[in-house]
């Protein structure tokens, strides 16, 4: 397969789980969380750093500039631009260096912006209802409905903020993306079946055959 697939994500809804079982199941590689070691590496940025703003704006002034001493050779001819924006920067580098070195999923770090001029992407939304997330989060994170829901809010308002911040387009809506998909319906495992049997058909079609 030659397809990048990029996913976001609501929080509860699965998606990673679900870009990881896709990225084996194209036998491509995958990128959540290994992205941010590659960007630090890249950058010349602490990678404590990088996880700090991960998926994160801040609008602190101080915060950023204690932080721009973890910064290194990255920040030459960015000396007036905040730390987070440089952070962002890096990572957007890197998953372009990434989708142009084949097939791979990405998750989240606004990489269907980022590869807006890549002809063979597939730019994916994981969503799902209310109860559905909650259900999925308190299992995992063992706390009750009622405050599984919360984090649910504040992880998804997070996403929500760092997106339109730095994309010109808008988180979790339709059009922002090629596929939005409610995980609750299909589950985890039909979703990344339904999800793969899609890419097929899109090479397919790529490739002029019927």
């Amino acid at each position: 397969m030659n397809t990048v697939v990029t996913i976001g994500r609501q929080f509860g809804s699965g998606g990673r789980e679900i870009g990881e079982k896709l990225a084996k199941k194209m036998e491509v590689p995958y990128f959540d969380k290994e992205l941010l070691a590659r960007a630090a590496q890249e950058s010349g940025f602490a990678e404590e750093m990088i996880k700090m703003y991960d998926e994160r704006p801040t609008s602190s002034f101080l915060y950023s500039v204690v932080m721009d001493s973890y910064s290194f050779g990255y920040n030459q001819g960015f000396s007036e631009m905040p730390i987070s924006q440089k952070v962002f920067l890096a990572q957007f580098d890197t998953v372009k260096k990434i989708a142009a070195e084949g097939a791979c999923v990405i998750v989240g770090r606004c990489a269907d912006y980022a590869l807006s001029d890549f002809d063979n992407c597939l730019n994916v939304f994981i969503f799902a209802q209310e109860d559905a997330k909650a259900k999925r989060v308190s299992a995992r994170h063992n706390v009750t409905i009622a405050e599984a829901k919360d984090m649910c809010r504040k992880t998804d308002k997070q996403r929500q903020s760092y997106y339109n911040y730095y994309s010109a387009k808008k988180w979790g809506r339709a059009d922002s993306y090629h596929l939005c998909v409610d995980s609750g319906v299909l589950g985890v495992d039909g979703t990344v079946d339904f999800l793969y049997e899609y890419i097929k058909i899109l090479e397919a079609h790529r490739n002029g055959e019927r």
